[in-house]
């Protein structure tokens, strides 16, 4: 077992290793180049609304075991919430149709027999057209493996591969739309309840964890970025790390996780395979009271916008695959997207609340195929160094999961490993 590990990077991979790591004796020195913790999972002030707003809308479902793990073992379970029944709101922008999918709790799908749960217009024998989607083969898309058309996946389907994978769903990949299905299929319908941060992404993921880290003697230090790494390739180990601070020694009986971006990754490790493409999100709040009784959070069909999620005081609508709209001008976007939200929540549309646009043009790798295959493995040629990240090969898309399961598998490893070798 390493008696130092040293963690570079605090977004929620970093994190998750850093805790696991503490959780079994090892020293922690976790290094962060901004000057806060959770890269693109976190909350910030906003003075143009006078509100924390988050990053973006990161919808976790319950059958996400390795997130919620990761939020009791912080402490932080409580931080989230959604509706006690599995299932989700849908709203079609161009027809005004509302409807709702509710899902059965067990992992016999009842639900799919059942015309008032199931998407309306649909029948049962529709979701067989799923079947050929669990027998996906590595780089295939979705539209080459399963049906990609229908009342089906319009309402249903689309909707949910399009927030899970972030690119247009019928060029994703195929497997990792798959890991979706499967993950949640052999979890059981209550896997599909979604939960929100109820007070902000920072307060579910990461202040407790870097309380809980401090607390345990870590050190912490932000504003430290890392600008290369010393390689002795024939040992097969780091021995150093340089950062803007100064230069860090590693020690015979040190390891390293990086948790960094994969460009950044890429620009520090030779010869590592990365992905290249990236794909955009943005999310625009709207500083209005929710109306009661609305639901959230709601997928949109036909709509500018992709999910809206209802929180105190405010209202936020995501856009995935969102790289058509980063050119227009913030109000213009704005604008457009009120007019959904205020469809969705039955408010006027003529008057347009006080609102923000949070827009992030590199949020996800691309989830097709190509990049899936540049994904690399946790670990390197360096017996000391371990990569993390949702852009690592964790056979899911970029998701808070993902970067989760990264974390606690790099920190694994080391401990794993380190152990066998003693």
């Amino acid at each position: 077992m390493p008696r130092l590990v040293h963690v570079i990077g605090a977004g929620l991979a970093g994190l998750a290793a850093a805790v696991g790591l503490q959780r079994r004796g090892v020293q922690v020195a976790l290094y962060e180049a901004a000057g806060q913790a959770g890269g693109r999972c976190r909350s910030f002030y906003d003075s143009t609304l006078g509100a924390t707003l988050d990053c973006g809308n990161h919808l976790v479902l319950a059958g996400h075991a390795q997130t919620l793990e990761y939020a009791r073992t912080i402490g932080a379970a409580e931080a989230l919430a959604g509706p006690a029944d599995p299932g989700f709101a849908f709203m079609d922008l161009a027809s005004r149709a509302r409807w709702a999918v509710r899902f059965s709790r067990g992992r016999v799908p009842f639900w799919i027999g059942d015309a008032n749960a199931r998407v309306p217009g649909t029948k049962t024998a529709d979701y067989l057209g799923l079947l050929p989607l669990l027998f996906a083969k590595p780089g295939r898309t979705l539209a080459q493996t399963m049906r990609c058309d229908g009342t089906l996946w319009d309402r249903l389907l689309r909707p949910f591969f399009l927030a899970g994978l972030n690119v247009e769903p019928r060029a994703a990949s195929a497997e990792l739309a798959a890991n979706l299905l499967r993950e949640a299929l052999t979890a059981g319908g209550d896997a599909f309840r979604p939960l929100v941060a109820r007070s902000g992404l920072s307060s579910a993921f990461v202040d407790p964890a870097l309380r809980m880290l401090q607390h345990g003697g870590a050190a912490i230090r932000l504003g430290s970025p890392l600008l290369e790494i010393t390689y002795d390739d024939a040992a097969r180990r780091v021995v150093a790390l340089d950062f803007a601070t100064g230069r860090v020694a590693i020690g015979p009986d040190e390891s390293v996780v990086l948790a960094v971006t994969s460009k950044t990754a890429a620009a520090l490790v030779p010869a590592i395979q990365t992905p290249q493409r990236f794909t955009a999100m943005a999310t625009v709040h709207f500083a209005v009271e929710p109306p009661h009784g609305l639901a959230s959070p709601m997928a949109f069909v036909n709509g500018a916008a992709s999910w809206l999620v209802a929180a105190q005081g405010r209202l936020s609508a995501t856009i995935h695959d969102a790289h058509a709209v980063l050119d227009l001008p913030a109000e213009t976007l704005a604008l457009k997207v009120w007019e959904d939200v205020a469809a969705a929540a039955s408010l006027p549309a003529g008057r347009l609340p006080p609102w923000q646009v949070v827009a992030a043009p590199h949020a996800t790798f691309a989830a097709v195929p190509d990049e899936e295959l540049r994904r690399p493995g946790t670990r390197t040629r360096w017996n000391n160094l371990m990569l993390a990240g949702d852009w690592t090969a964790t056979g899911l898309p970029a998701t808070i999961e993902g970067a989760i399961r990264s974390g606690r598998k790099a920190a694994e490893l080391l401990l794993t490993e380190n152990m066998e070798c003693r």
